[in-house]
């Protein structure tokens, strides 16, 4: 199984700015999907999550700034990131839950993109 994100780059602060991850292998289903970032000298956190049905959950920080979302469809999961600000920028990474076709239940990372926001 293979995460590979895309999307990333330099922004403007108030900008926007859209992130893709797309899920590749041997997949039978893909249960939670969600979007980390890490920041220079920090640990990576949590930013948003989406379950199988759509449910989403967000940190605090970006909270009515960004959306999450995913196309079961094609594998993959979305960050729409609004309103950017230099304290977003990070290496963002994607992250699922995925059912493989022999059974197992694993839980997989992307490589990461950067996301610069600076004028």
């Amino acid at each position: 199984v293979q995460l590979v994100e895309s999307g990333g780059g330099l922004v403007q602060p108030g900008g926007s700015q859209k992130l893709s991850c797309v899920v590749s292998g041997s997949i039978f289903s893909i249960l939670d999907m969600a979007w980390h970032r890490q920041a220079p000298g920090k640990q990576r956190e949590l930013v948003a999550t989406i379950v199988g049905y759509g449910s989403t959950v967000y940190a605090n920080s970006v909270q009515g700034r960004f959306t999450i979302s995913r196309d079961n469809a094609k594998n993959s999961v979305y960050l729409q990131m609004t309103d950017l600000k230099p304290e977003d920028t990070a290496v963002y990474y994607c992250s699922a839950r995925v059912v493989t076709r022999d059974g197992s239940r694993d839980f997989y990372w992307g490589q990461g993109t950067q996301v610069t926001v600076s004028s």
